[in-house]
């Protein structure tokens, strides 16, 4: 799958792409161009973003899903999804908290954006904070295998602090909301 295009770069200098893969969820491009005097070759995984919901419901627990994440195995996390296409982020963080916990939320606040990989990938993740929690039901994917759980911040902070989270997503979002709350 080879589909060459010109692209400008933030800096303005062009850029040669030639589209070598595209998925389901992400593309690989090969990008040749020259960046001041330097030509550059970079090969790009393009993701179209996602979004993660850090949900706290009315005990101040922090609702986690224990996701089975192919090829680490079961991965404790908050709910969080790919964008569909044109899909406004705030939206997606509101349908897969309730795809993936059954919980719709009152307020929904936006708490960071963040590349989790910059120097090879597109996928920007955008992270928010839901409260006035109320269950309705799950909806999952199909290929989603998951449970709900619950956990105080401080339990939750202890787990990243000891290795068993190690989620980037989850990290990001409950240290910055820590942090936040903190101060």
């Amino acid at each position: 799958m080879t589909e060459p295009s010109i692209v400008a770069s933030k800096d303005t200098e062009l850029f040669e792409r030639d589209k070598k893969f595209q998925g389901k969820v992400l593309g690989l491009s090969i990008y040749d161009g020259v960046l001041g005097e330097r030509r550059i070759r970079r090969e790009i995984i393009e993701h179209p973003g996602a979004a993660a919901i850090l949900a706290i419901d009315n005990k101040e627990n922090i609702i986690m899903v224990n996701q089975y994440r192919f090829p680490h195995g079961n991965v404790l996390e908050i709910p969080a999804g790919t964008l569909e296409k044109n899909e406004d982020p705030l939206e997606c963080a509101r349908r897969e908290l309730q795809e993936e916990t059954g919980y719709i939320a009152e307020s929904i606040k936006p708490l960071l954006s963040f590349y989790p990989s910059i120097g090879y990938n597109t996928e920007i993740i955008h992270c928010f904070v839901a409260t006035g929690l109320t269950f309705t039901k799950t909806n999952l994917d199909e290929d989603e295998i998951l449970s709900v759980e619950a956990y105080p911040l401080d339990d939750v902070i202890s787990m990243i602090c000891n290795g068993k989270i190690q989620d980037s997503k989850t990290i990001c979002s409950v240290l910055m909301y820590s942090s936040a709350t903190s101060v």
